[in-house]
């Protein structure tokens, strides 16, 4: 089965460079066009099924991808980022440089804040309980930090190893029935690549 995971196209708050976890924000008119430039990628691709995060600015991806039929799972929400919700990225680096480091290595949760452990378990849960249906693909749109614990779960490759994800970006692994897993594509986008995304 081929896996392709699409991060969300761009929000509002990525745009203005604030964490947003669980923190329901709209797509940017850019992240909406963002979207519609990819969607010949994956209607191309043509996936079996569709999930997606029942966050808004992954399922309004989705919708512009034209997934249909399309089932959402709050088990593809993006971390939890607790106290950090809605602060800018700039703020947190240059008052906590060190705990914001960890966080993105995946060994620091800010308080109130979801472990990376817990985290990558539910997203991966819901990625392989959708996969055991079989199918030839699996459309899944999600978020960045959902597609580097996939990343983590699958490959071994640790959070501290990969770039943020772009927005509205593909990735596609390949998983075999013996249960390995290869890296196909990483940060594909219909325009110019983003390489230095915001989390």
């Amino acid at each position: 089965m081929r896996l392709l995971l699409v991060r969300h196209g761009e929000s509002e708050w990525n745009a203005a460079r604030r964490l947003q976890g669980q923190a329901d924000i709209a797509l940017s008119e850019r992240g909406c066009e963002q979207a519609r430039r990819l969607r010949p990628v994956v209607e191309g691709l043509a996936p079996d099924r569709a999930l997606s995060s029942d966050l808004r600015r992954a399922a309004d991806t989705a919708r512009l991808l034209g997934a249909e039929p399309l089932a959402l799972t709050a088990d593809l929400r993006e971390i939890d980022v607790g106290a950090w919700t809605g602060e800018s990225i700039a703020d947190i680096v240059a008052r906590e440089p060190e705990a914001y480091a960890g966080w993105r290595a995946g060994v620091h949760a800010p308080e109130r804040g979801e472990s990376w452990a817990v985290f990558r378990a539910r997203a991966a849960r819901a990625v392989e309980a959708e996969a055991a249906a079989g199918g030839r693909s699996l459309l899944v749109v999600c978020h960045g930090g959902v597609i580097r614990a996939l990343l983590e779960h699958f490959l071994d490759l640790s959070p501290s190893r990969i770039i943020p994800v772009g927005p509205a970006s593909l990735t596609t692994l390949r998983l075999s029935p013996r249960g390995a897993a290869r890296l196909e594509l990483f940060n594909f986008t219909a325009g110019l690549p983003e390489l230095a995304a915001p989390d």
